[in-house]
């Protein structure tokens, strides 16, 4: 058990560079939630569902983070920072990583059967700030969801999906390969496609005013001529 905890949180401070101690992981929101998640879903798997909902409100009081009872979540599952919701079907491999204010929401059975409504989140999987993953979709392993995206559809495993409605970028193996993105974002965004576009407009923009001084220049001589002639 205490092995268990170590590991633990040795992975968040693998993940965040803040904390001087483990000593200070141990006061930070996500870990309580975490902790008070695994007795509510302990309970509610147990059918005890009013005692598993009032650990839920009891955690989302202390912490600002509401997770559901009914949520499955793996190892070493970390929140940093808080106001976070996770629906009751999400399901949450190992090593991932959620930052703060992401929804993993469920959509609206239209037959009034409950089913499976919200993500699945497979591991070492990264949820940048305010994003909203929304219902049964699969977020393949290794994916990042950027700050603010919203992801409505199945994402390819290593994706990065930026955006609203998000779009998977193609990133390089380099950058696929590195064991940790903070908030799912590559700072430079090697490969927004925005960038190719603005290039093209350079471009085109360049040959524009190259076609202006031609035709200024082929102007002059006619101006010249015009002018002789008027002072003839």
């Amino acid at each position: 058990m205490f092995d268990k905890l170590i590991s633990y949180l040795d992975s968040v401070r693998a993940r965040d560079p803040s904390p001087r101690s483990r000593g200070e992981i141990l006061l930070y929101p996500g870990v309580w939630a975490l902790a008070f998640h695994r007795v509510a879903h302990w309970l509610f798997v147990g059918e005890l569902y009013f005692l598993a909902r009032l650990v839920n409100h009891l955690s989302r009081w202390l912490t600002a983070i509401d997770i559901h009872p009914g949520a499955t979540i793996g190892k070493n599952f970390f929140i940093d920072h808080g106001f976070t919701v996770i629906g009751e079907t999400a399901e949450i491999g190992d090593n991932v990583t959620i930052y703060q204010c992401v929804t993993l929401g469920g959509t609206n059975p239209t037959n009034g059967v409950g089913g499976k409504r919200h993500p699945t989140l497979k591991d070492n999987v990264i949820i940048g700030s305010g994003a909203q993953v929304i219902g049964p979709i699969t977020v393949g392993e290794r994916a990042r969801v950027g700050a603010n995206a919203v992801v409505t559809d199945d994402v390819p495993e290593g994706a990065t999906m930026i955006g609203l409605k998000a779009r998977s970028t193609l990133v390089p193996a380099e950058t696929w390969l590195r064991e940790f993105i903070p908030y799912g974002t590559p700072c430079d965004e090697p490969c927004e496609s925005e960038n190719g576009r603005i290039d093209a407009m350079e471009r085109e923009l360049a040959a524009l005013r190259a076609e202006l001084a031609e035709l200024r220049q082929a102007r002059k001589p006619v101006a010249a001529t015009r002018k002789s002639g008027t002072d003839g």
